[in-house]
């Protein structure tokens, strides 16, 4: 008898297969967002930035109010969002939420980039969800298609180039490119 697990732990167990790491109430949050996103967050005129904002913070996201970020970016768990004063976030960017992302001030993340903090543990055969948490430091610029991978930071004043993919974080007031992005120059802190 006491190889049989009590009550329903074999349920609870995200490291098993078939149990979904999700919450009940991120699930139904995730559900929610998505008819907003779908909806009201999409269809919005491309410059009510203010009413996007808001949208995001009902979902628990801290967003700076002069933050602008475009109808067509696609965010995941925005409740795991924080962007700061003057970013930017360009037509089509993903921000995969699983863990935590924040965006600091000033940041411009171009057309179709890729924010993804969410991957999993393939050590385990099981395979289970992993969340760690990206951060974009202030005067930071994410160019187009560029993508940055989970536990990143992407340290102030930095550059990530067009296509760029960070799987390790970027020294700040550098410039890092390629795949996988290396650092080629030093940046210098504009006047």
């Amino acid at each position: 008898m006491s190889d049989i697990p009590q009550s329903d732990s074999i349920h609870r167990d995200p490291t098993r297969r078939g149990v979904s790491p999700y919450s009940t109430r991120e699930k139904i949050g995730r559900v929610l967002w998505s008819i907003v996103q779908r909806s009201l967050f999409h269809c919005s005129f491309h410059t009510w930035y203010g009413w996007r904002n808001g949208l995001l913070g009902i979902f628990g996201a801290k967003i700076a109010s002069s933050a602008r970020i475009r109808r067509t970016v696609m965010i995941e768990c925005p409740w795991n969002l924080s962007v700061g004063e003057d970013t930017g976030i360009g037509d089509g960017v993903r921000l995969y939420c699983l863990g935590p992302v924040v965006v600091g001030a000033r940041v411009t993340i171009s057309q179709h980039a890729h924010i993804c903090a969410g991957s999993h543990d393939y050590r385990l055969k099981s395979m289970p969800l992993l969340r760690p948490p990206i951060h974009i430091e202030d005067d930071v610029w994410i160019a187009t298609d560029a993508f940055v991978g989970p536990n990143v930071t992407v340290g102030e004043g930095s550059i990530l180039g067009a296509r760029g993919v960070a799987f390790k974080s970027i020294a700040p007031w550098s410039i890092a490119m390629g795949n996988p992005a290396q650092v080629v120059k030093s940046r210098e802190r504009p006047t």
